[in-house]
């Protein structure tokens, strides 16, 4: 099985829609895709999910600019089981969920996801593909892409 990576780039979709401010994902593999997000808010962490991504299309995450320069993201293949995921312990629920806080998932009931860290630059729109290209060696393409 092809290791599942994230990509940069903009789908001629998203270049085909209006510029926007929000953080979307879209899902260039065949399957269905569950995506969750975690992102800093006033309160404190948030992680929020499951959006279930058809493939070939894109889903918001969060509408309107984006307030905070760094945002996490976890997915996994609902069909073939595979997953991206990054180095940041963040939590999860099986089912919807909008979690507050980050540590001590399991012993508050939840699970714990590995998460990868988006780096926006703090630009207004942010969008990250999924892709199930096989990983070529070399440094790993920039994993998201200011969509404006």
């Amino acid at each position: 099985m092809p290791l599942l990576i994230l990509t940069v780039g903009v789908s001629a979709m998203v270049m085909a829609s209006p510029a926007r401010a929000d953080f979307r994902v879209c899902n260039a593999t065949q399957n269905l895709v569950g995506v969750g997000i975690g992102y800093r808010a006033k309160a404190g962490w948030i992680t929020e999910g499951w959006w279930h991504i058809e493939g070939s299309s894109c889903k918001t995450l969060i509408e309107g600019p984006l307030s905070s320069r760094f945002y996490y993201l976890y997915a996994e293949d609902a069909e073939r089981g595979g997953r991206w995921d990054g180095p940041i312990n963040m939590c999860v629920a099986e089912k919807e969920f909008k979690i507050a806080g980050v540590n001590d998932c399991v012993a508050r009931g939840f699970q714990r996801a590995g998460f990868q860290e988006y780096d926006t630059g703090e630009q207004a729109s942010w969008m990250v593909q999924l892709t199930d290209e096989p990983a070529t060696g070399g440094p790993p393409a920039a994993p998201g892409t200011n969509s404006q």
